[in-house]
């Protein structure tokens, strides 16, 4: 069974990637999130190591680590 996005960070996905202030990095953590919404995408090795290095980097904001947090729970378990 594969993971899906939750309601709540496909919100808060989308208003990262509607907002001109939003880094890079959370714009592309927010692409991977809501591209697992419904179809049941697994995140693949590189999105991966962009969460990864977020989570351990206290220059990130708590928005920014939620989206990596949920992209890493959706990653292949076998890597």
């Amino acid at each position: 069974m594969s993971k899906k996005t939750s309601a709540g960070v496909a919100a808060l996905a989308s208003k990262v990637l509607t907002n001109s202030n939003s880094s890079a990095t959370a714009k592309q953590l927010a692409g991977s999130a809501l591209s697992q919404v419904n179809k049941g995408n697994q995140t693949g090795s590189k999105m991966e190591d962009v969460a990864a290095k977020v989570l351990d980097s206290p220059k990130y904001s708590d928005t920014t680590k939620t989206l990596a947090g949920s992209v890493l729970s959706q990653s292949i378990k076998d890597r």
